[in-house]
């Protein structure tokens, strides 16, 4: 039996990182199978992939509808790749970014649109085992399924880091270097947002004077070395210690030409499982 479910996990996970949005709560989900398996009769399980299938997706759904709907977003995972061109072991984690990116485009739907959106057109499980999932018809589960595939269609997904992109976030950072006030409002949005990762908590700043006041994450300081990296597909910077240790992570949304939002993640148990290099 163990080995039969280690045949299946990576596909297990890979349905729940899909529904769920994070490595984190897939793997729970995927262990939590794994218990209920171990607690079955195995002559009982006819077809042991579609049980598997169907065990995975009523705990993701059971952890979607728990969760309080502002933090679906801030619990997607931070996959930093380098920003100097991937190596061939790097396009993996780039097209993890890719799956972080359609994870911000899901969150527009209901735990039962995501959880058929994801069975059907991601994996092809069929509208008769979505609907047992669900409690609900096969009928109803087409409707459920189709009523997603419009509202993500319909959902603007979150821009590449193109050409102008990498600029806005150059000068915002050569503005922060030099500490030039006024090129910092310039070129931030009068409504940004800052949010800060924190061991204590999650901290918000609001508005583009308060902002560029407080820009002082290139500054020096304590950081030794850093880096242009990109942060879920987007361009960010990182920093580290003297020790090599991370310090910080920060990601730039950016409309029109300006930063609309800035995402810093200082918490250590957050910045722990990241793997980039800090440079020579």
């Amino acid at each position: 039996m163990a080995e039969a479910f280690e045949a299946q996990r990576d596909r297990l996970r890979a349905v729940a990182y899909r529904v769920l949005g994070s490595h984190a709560d897939a793997e729970d989900a995927v262990q939590e199978a794994w218990m209920r398996l171990a607690r079955q009769d195995e002559s009982a399980i006819g077809n042991l992939a579609g049980w598997l299938t169907t065990v995975v997706g009523r705990i993701s759904l059971d952890l979607l509808r728990a969760r309080r709907p502002e933090t679906a977003y801030e619990r997607t995972d931070l996959v930093v790749t380098a920003a100097d061109g991937p190596a061939p072991d790097e396009q993996a984690l780039l097209a993890d970014a890719v799956g972080v990116a359609m994870v911000v485009v899901l969150d527009a739907l209901t735990p039962s649109e995501r959880l058929a959106f994801v069975l059907h057109d991601m994996f092809a499980v069929s509208f008769a085992e979505i609907g047992q999932i669900l409690g609900k018809s096969t009928d109803a589960a087409k409707m459920i399924a189709s009523r997603a595939r419009r509202k993500v269609r319909s959902t603007d997904r979150p821009a590449g880091p193109g050409r102008e992109h990498q600029r806005v976030v150059e000068a915002f950072t050569a503005a922060a270097v030099g500490g030039d006030f006024e090129a910092l409002l310039r070129v931030l949005d009068p409504d940004v947002k800052l949010t800060v990762d924190t061991p204590a908590g999650v901290v918000v700043t609001l508005g583009a004077t308060k902002v560029a006041a407080g820009a002082r994450m290139f500054d020096g300081g304590s950081v030794a070395r850093q880096r242009p990296v990109l942060v879920n597909g987007v361009p960010g910077h990182m920093s580290w210690g003297p020790d090599g240790k991370p310090l910080s992570v920060i990601v730039f949304t950016v409309a029109d030409g300006r930063i609309t939002g800035i995402r810093i993640v200082v918490d250590p148990a957050m910045l722990a499982g990241i793997d980039v290099p800090a440079p020579d």
